[in-house]
């Protein structure tokens, strides 16, 4: 058995943060897509904890150079089930291993599909396409407000999509057309998540609000937060986590608005919980830089979340354990057309005061990896992954204090 185990856990996914096509890119169209690979092509990248930690010794990078000498554990995993998406990587974090991928649209919803929903909402609506959410509000936003018609739209994600303006659509509304979506996307159309997406503003200066909420699909049991909450162990989510799981395990929760406020409600956790798993989504990378192939947005949010994490680990105790991870990529390199999730390994990062120093994690099988990794820490299993906890906590690995 392990020699200690973390009374908290801290977990951080950096939202798209992949680290290189995984051996299956080519069934997805994404050989030689690389998330980080081809942002620290760009230019130099100024993510001087990241490196400390290991994150240039798991792949090579053109710009930092691997350090010499980790402060913490470094490896990365490979998504076993089918998908590139957000549910799909964090419902594999947590041990479900999917059989086939959720659907995805590249040209719209069927006719049928729409047409069932705007029966049963009692008007049309407009879209029906892939687009990135902010474009669509500037492109359709005006028609919305004059027509009344809420704009549907998906992404390279398994998503039903519903936009409308708060002042158009009271949110009560919306939230209801986005329940009567969920109800109706099922069987062979079972998106991962309807997303309410509501904005205000004038045209020309549309602008979404923090009032976004999720519907996903409920994960099968059992998984990770299930595990977690028969044991007794506290979880607090942070970002979209609890609609990630549809709010299975994660009684407790915020919301964010951004990487920012996600870091400084982090730290405010660090403060308030004693024990049990922190659970934090950044999703800036993702969703302001990564779908609308902002290269150099991309690596200023790197840099802006480097620093931020060289503060926060000043505030970790030594019965702390703080692992760093990604769900899929989405390579914003504009060799590639597509704005769509890329098919990559995940980086995975730990560390401990105690001492994780230099601990080669390697090539991962699953990303379940790291939700039997926690898991064992409080005691429990998993149905799918090998836990790393005994890397982390024999004696070799702790040596150094």
């Amino acid at each position: 058995m392990p020699m200690q185990s973390f009374a908290r856990v801290i977990w951080i996914v950096l939202d798209s943060v992949g680290i290189g096509p995984l051996p299956d890119a080519g069934d997805y169209g994404d050989i030689g897509r690389t998330t980080l690979g081809h942002i620290a092509e760009s230019r130099f990248l100024t993510i001087p904890t990241l490196v400390r930690m290991g994150l240039a010794n798991i792949a090579p990078l053109a710009h930092p150079s691997p350090a010499a000498s980790p402060i913490g554990a470094f490896g990365k995993g490979a998504t076993h089930s089918p998908g590139k998406d957000t549910t799909t990587g964090h419902w594999e974090m947590a041990g479900v291993w999917l059989d086939q991928a959720f659907p995805v649209y590249p040209q719209g919803f069927p006719p049928e599909i729409i047409a069932e929903f705007e029966r049963q909402i009692g008007r049309g609506t407009i879209g029906n396409k892939p687009a990135s959410g902010t474009e669509i509000i500037k492109e359709l936003g005006e028609e919305h407000v004059r027509t009344g018609k809420p704009i549907v739209y998906t992404s390279g994600d398994s998503v039903f999509q519903i936009a409308t303006h708060e002042d158009v659509i009271p949110i009560a509304n919306l939230y209801r057309m986005c329940e009567i979506a969920r109800k109706l996307l099922d069987g062979p159309h079972r998106v991962g998540r309807v997303i309410a997406r509501p904005f205000t503003g004038q045209a020309g200066h549309f602008v979404r609000t923090s009032r976004r909420h999720d519907y996903a699909v409920d994960p099968p049991k059992p998984m990770l937060l299930d595990v977690l909450e028969e044991r007794g162990v506290p979880v607090f989510g942070i970002g979209k986590i609890h609609d990630i799981y549809n709010g299975r395990g994660v009684k407790d929760y915020v919301t964010t608005k951004s990487n920012a406020d996600g870091m400084d409600k982090l730290t405010a956790a660090l403060r308030e919980r004693s024990g049990g798993l922190i659970f934090c989504n950044l999703v800036d990378f993702d969703m302001l830089y990564g779908h609308r192939k902002d290269v150099e947005g991309f690596a200023k949010s790197l840099e802006e979340f480097d620093l931020g994490l060289g503060e926060f680990l000043k505030l970790l105790q030594s019965s702390d354990l703080l692992m760093i991870t990604a769900d899929h990529g989405c390579d914003p390199d504009p060799r590639w057309e597509t704005t769509d999730h890329s098919r990559e390994y995940v980086p995975i990062l730990a560390f401990s005061p105690l001492g994780v120093a230099g601990v080669d994690l390697g090539i991962r099988e699953t990303l379940a990896d790291m939700g039997q990794t926690i898991a064992e820490n409080f005691g429990g299993s998993i149905l799918h992954g090998k836990s790393f906890l005994r890397e982390l906590t024999e004696p070799s690995s702790i040596a150094a204090r």
